[in-house]
């Protein structure tokens, strides 16, 4: 049986995994969070996957409160930046399949067109810095058929999300202030996961690849909720 470990399984996207794996036969599904495996510690992480034969890792944890980030700059660090270097480690070490789930954050959100693979990184924020941290040392570290995908603005039935945030407050309150002058692209977490799950037996390289994936069109904030109210 294939085993493939996931992270951050509580979250959205580790959520949006776990209600796919009821129906996959091909693999068999370990998923931890915080409580169950604490990704910054290296021994540990080793010997955990070593305990469970893992064949795959599907990244999806990460320190994602923005805001916070700013003042809580070392757990962040710890769990971008560093439990990304462990996973990368130990699966060139043991020759697994690694997918690592990045952020469009590693940018300075400046341009007016879809940001490229190949454009270089300029976080603003310490949560983009820590989570650029963690792709570099992914890359120094160079695991065979490792990938990275950037997402944006992640939405799920599941978890903390800007559309559950608007459904709250559009219930407590007669107003709403929106921004208007932000753009992206949502991103539905079960189409990540179903995304990752198809790419992940086509995943045959020599050096730690890039991709950007989010679903299509793009719209701001205001719009967003707009949307979300209709």
């Amino acid at each position: 049986m294939f085993n493939i470990l996931v992270t951050g399984s509580n979250g959205q996207l580790g959520s949006e995994i776990r209600a796919l794996a009821i129906g996959q036969t091909n693999y068999n599904f370990i998923f931890t969070d915080v409580e169950e495996l604490d990704i910054t510690k290296h021994q540990v992480v080793e010997t955990f996957i070593e305990f469970h034969k893992i064949n795959a890792i599907l990244n999806c944890a990460a320190y994602t409160a923005v805001d916070k980030a700013e003042s809580d700059i070392e757990l962040a660090n710890e769990i971008n930046n560093l439990a990304a270097e462990n996973f990368a480690r130990i699966a060139k070490e043991k020759k697994i399949k690694f997918i690592h789930i990045s952020t469009d954050y590693v940018f300075d959100g400046v341009s007016n067109v879809p940001y490229k693979e190949n454009v270089n990184p300029n976080p603003q924020s310490v949560y983009g810095k820590t989570k650029l941290a963690g792709e570099e040392a992914i890359l120094k570290i160079n695991p065979e058929n490792s990938v990275i995908i950037r997402t944006s603005w992640v939405y799920s039935s599941f978890g903390n999300n800007f559309v559950k945030t608007m459904l709250r407050l559009g219930k407590e309150r007669d107003e709403l202030n929106i921004v208007a002058d932000q753009l992206g692209s949502p991103t539905y977490a079960k189409d990540l996961a179903n995304t990752m799950l198809e790419i992940l037996p086509k995943i045959k390289n020599k050096t730690v690849e890039i991709f950007h994936y989010s679903n299509e069109g793009v719209c701001s904030w205001y719009d967003f909720a707009q949307t979300i109210f209709e």
